[in-house]
């Protein structure tokens, strides 16, 4: 097997889609970060960066999936199936994108309620009190949108859930990496 494999496929898991929004951002002048959500950048028919942005979701999704179904289960099952389910879920918001309008939506929660669970069991199974607080900052941002409209899109909270997340997983990828040299 090749060294750091885990760590190097999360890493790769949260680049690709991160990049091809980042990419798909770049070439939509439209889009601005205050006033829309990512998925607009998704929408089948109105947007031409969709191929890009759904692609890059579905690809990162999948990769989510192979490293949870493959290795998570090495540090705890509950996480395994918890990081199985942030992927697929990530895949079905760019299967479903906007066009689906309501299904769009579901999937969507479905997939921040995901990388919430995710990050509640991590903090649980590793006492770890960072992770609470980044999971606060997230349901802050989703607070502060749902409740008051601030920001007015949802592409701030959207970017934040997905950012505090990512130092556990791949904090987790380490740990798993380091567990099996």
């Amino acid at each position: 097997m090749p060294r750091h494999i885990v760590l190097w496929l999360s890493i790769l898991s949260i680049s690709i889609p991160l990049t091809s929004i980042a990419i798909s951002i770049a070439l939509s002048s439209w889009f601005s970060i205050i006033d829309n959500a990512l998925s607009d950048l998704g929408h089948a028919t109105r947007s031409p960066v969709a191929p890009i942005f759904n692609f890059g979701l579905s690809l990162g999704g999948l990769l989510v999936s192979i490293v949870s179904a493959s290795y998570l289960g090495k540090a705890h099952r509950i996480l395994s199936v918890g990081g199985v389910l942030v992927g697929y879920t990530l895949i079905l918001v760019a299967v479903f994108d906007e066009v689906y309008r309501n299904l769009h939506f579901t999937v969507s929660v479905a997939f921040f309620l995901s990388i919430a669970l995710m990050l509640s069991i991590y903090a649980y199974i590793y006492k770890n009190l960072p992770a609470i607080l980044a999971l606060s900052l997230g349901l802050t941002a989703w607070i502060l949108h749902l409740a008051y409209r601030i920001p007015r899109g949802a592409a701030i909270p959207e970017l934040i859930s997905v950012i505090v997340v990512i130092p556990f997983y791949l904090d987790l990828a380490r740990k798993i990496d380091s567990s099996m040299s």
